[in-house]
Parts: C-alpha cells; structure tokens; sequence
C-alpha cells in the first residue's frame, strides 16, 4: 500500500510490540530512508562512525536525561538484544559473587523470564510472587520485606501480558533499585533520580526493535567483575559511547525522533501522562460499564496504562470479537499467547481518536451478542 498520507490502518494498530509510532516520525522516516536531511544518505547507509551519528546519539542521550529529569552522572547507553540480553547481562555485572540473594519481584510473564537468567550466576530472592493468583495484582507495601543488604532488588514496572502496572517505586533507598521499563518508559513523569538502572527495548513506546536503552549511574558499576567480555561490560560500552561494534543506526534515530516528538511536539511527560490517562480511562469504563460482559484481567488498583486486558463470555465470542475487529480496520487485539483473551495496547503513539474508535466497536459489539 502506497500513500502520501498517514496510513489509516497504522491509527488502529493496538499490537503489544512492536506498538505504533506517532505519524509525524513515521513521515519523518520515511523521508530518512530516501536521505536524512542535511545529509544526503539514506538512513540505512549511514556509516555509524560518522560524525552525523555521534551527534545523534549525543543528542538522545540528552533528550533522554531532560525527559526523565536526569543529572550527568547517569549513563545513557544503546545496546542491542533487547530485555532479555539485560536479564543476564545484568546479573553478570552485579550479582556474579555475592553472598546476599538479589530481590526479584514475580509479578507477570515477563518478570519471570528474568528469574532463570538470574539464577544462573547467583543467588535470588523472589520477594514476591504472584503466580498462585494467576497475575491479577500487585503486592502491596505490607507485603513486601526488602533485604537491606540485597546487591540489588529487581522489578518490572509494567506486564504487558497481564495488563497490570505499578504505580509507585519499590524498595529501599540504601539498595540500588533495577527496573524494567520496556513497556512504559517515556510515558509519564516520575522520581526517575530513585533508581539506579533503568532499560527498556524501544519496541513498545520509542523505537522499532533492535535497540535498547539503558540508563544507569556509574557508582552501580564499582565493583563489577573485570573478567566479563566487553559486549556483555557496561563499563566497556560506556567508553565506547555505544558503538562499541556497529550499532542499530536506524533504530537509534528513530528513537531520537520520538524523543523530539515528546519534548518539542507533545511538550514533555507530564502531557503524555494526561494523555495516557484520558486513553485509559476510557477504555476501561467501557469494561467496567459493560455489566461483566468485558472482564478486565488485573485488579483495579493495578490497571496498565499502557496494556488493558480482558475477557469475554466465551471463547466463541472472543473469535468473533477479534474477527470483526480485523474486519472494522483494528490489528493487534489478540491477547499474548500464554493467557489468551483481547489484549489493546495503548503506547504513547496511539491517538485518543483510536481509542474511541474501539469503544464505539466494543460496544456495538455487545449490542449484538446474544444473550448480553
């Protein structure tokens, strides 16, 4: 399909990941294909060495610590292998020797797939888990007893499976907090000086996959072993400014060009927040509104603003659902494979006119189901 335009079907595109990208850096994009502008080269032909490309990723950098209300002493890097290169990657550096089990938090799909990765090089702590449950809350704060002397306690912030986030930061400030951001980073502001590592794969609210980001300070780093190879040190991508072989260059610019879509465009997380939450708030009052026949997955207090999952009645009516949806123009509402249902994932890049456009389907669709 062919267009000068926006493409219709990218406005209606709730996929988990890889999520949809604002229009304007779509645009922006695919003039960058054909040559950055200024440059002359199309994006997938710049060399990584140049000085155009260390001055992307100068300003990203920089974006990104403005976005998060970050000092210099924090590391901005752009790594490759996604979430999952950090849950061993991390462990490697921080927990390779101790003692003290590192704390982890089970609190979804995602956060579970850390736990093994973790294990294989030291001790761990599941502080909690929420498997027994089937991942339909987060602890509460009298649930969680958080080991002073733990190298570093670990959670994910958003479960994009589940569709439950927190709402608050975990843990003591004497343990270097680690969070996975993936599916929530850039969406809203916060106390973003309380963590000492931050990492999301792009592929949800900043990028198309391939690159990753990693924030972290410096001091995490003092005692990492000095036997690790280089792709898999911190500390050896820190002095190679991220290329330290060649990286995701049209990954990483799209990245930037979302950041400058945040701050110049949107005018920063706290607008992106309020958007967030109008998107939000409508879809789940239509669940609530709908007397049970969408039953949200996660418990109230713990709804994602980035993924609502739900029900319905039957498996027969979920297949109908997702069939007419695909008819009515809709992608990405199947639920992720280890739960099933309908999954509507609502990243940074979906319009508030997407998310009536669903409502409006959903509830035209429970008009019609027999029995509603």
């Amino acid at each position: 399909m062919t267009t000068s335009g926006p493409n219709p079907l990218n406005a209606l595109n709730f996929s988990g990941g890889p999520g949809a990208l604002p229009d304007v850096v779509l645009q922006q994009v695919q003039e960058a294909i054909q040559a950055v502008p200024g440059v002359g080269l199309s994006i997938l032909g710049i060399s990584h060495r140049s000085d155009w490309f260390a001055a992307v990723v100068d300003e990203l950098e920089n974006n990104i610590r403005t976005l998060l209300g970050l000092s210099a002493d924090y590391r901005v890097l752009f790594l490759q292998g996604g979430a999952t290169q950090q849950f061993s990657m991390l462990p490697m550096s921080l927990l390779a020797g101790s003692t003290e089990p590192a704390d982890y938090l089970h609190t979804g799909y995602w956060s579970g797939k850390a736990l093994p990765e973790a294990r294989k090089v030291g001790p761990v702590r599941v502080l909690w888990s929420g498997e027994s449950g089937r991942f339909r809350q987060l602890p509460t704060d009298n649930e969680l007893d958080f080991n002073p002397r733990a190298p570093y306690l670990h959670y994910v912030s958003n479960e994009t499976v589940e569709g439950l986030q927190f709402h608050r930061v975990l843990g003591r400030d004497d343990v270097p907090r680690i969070c996975d951001m993936s599916s929530d980073f850039l969406s809203a502001p916060g106390d973003y000086s309380r963590f000492a590592m931050i990492y999301a794969h792009a592929q949800k609210n900043i990028g198309p996959a391939g690159v990753t980001v990693v924030v972290l300070r410096d001091e995490l780093l003092a005692n990492a072993p000095d036997n690790l190879p280089a792709f898999l040190d911190y500390r050896a991508q820190i002095a190679a400014h991220s290329i330290l072989n060649t990286p995701p260059v049209f990954a990483i610019y799209v990245v930037l060009l979302v950041t400058r879509w945040l701050l110049q465009d949107i005018g920063g997380l706290a607008e992106m927040d309020r958007r967030n939450t109008a998107k939000a708030a409508l879809l789940y009052g239509t669940l609530d509104a709908s007397h049970g026949f969408y039953a949200g997955h996660a418990a109230p207090t713990d709804r994602s603003k980035m993924n609502v999952v739900f029900r319905l009645p039957t498996p027969e009516l979920e297949a109908a659902f997702l069939t007419e949806a695909r008819a009515a123009g809709f992608s990405g509402l199947n639920g992720h494979r280890s739960i099933g249902g309908i999954r509507a994932s609502i990243y940074n890049g979906l319009q508030l006119a997407a998310v009536e456009k669903l409502v409006d389907f959903m509830d035209g669709f429970r008009r019609r189901a027999p029995n509603s």
